[in-house]
């Protein structure tokens, strides 16, 4: 039981009431008094407004991609408008040719006819 004999000596070597190392106190009161000094407004202003700008960057950068893509589905809308705006334009010239045709037939037959 040697080893269990060591323990209990280590331990209460270990539990030992030992004086506070010189200056402590006066460290612990100087870390105290900087953590609950008053801090001067811009410093909290300064965090607060680092903060706030922050987000008002990220709200920013994402209404503008919005903004972009919004803006570039609206010009391919209107690009397929256009063609198919050309299309029916085209449709409607060789429709007319045709009709042009069909009644240039039709003159020419009813003077045949008469």
């Amino acid at each position: 039981m040697p080893e269990f004999d060591d323990f209990e000596r280590e331990l209460q070597e270990a539990l030992e009431h030992r004086p506070a190392p010189p200056g402590l106190k006066r460290k612990i009161m100087e870390r105290r008094a900087e953590r609950h000094a008053p801090r001067p407004w811009f410093a909290v202003a300064s965090a607060a407004l680092w903060m706030k700008l922050a987000a008002t960057l990220v709200i920013v950068a994402i209404l503008a991609g919005g903004g972009l893509e919004w803006r570039a589905r609206k010009v391919e809308e209107q690009r397929r408008g256009e063609a198919a705006r050309q299309q029916v334009l085209t449709a409607l010239r060789i429709t007319g040719h045709a009709l042009d045709k069909v009644q240039a037939k039709l003159a020419e037959h009813d003077e045949d006819g008469n």
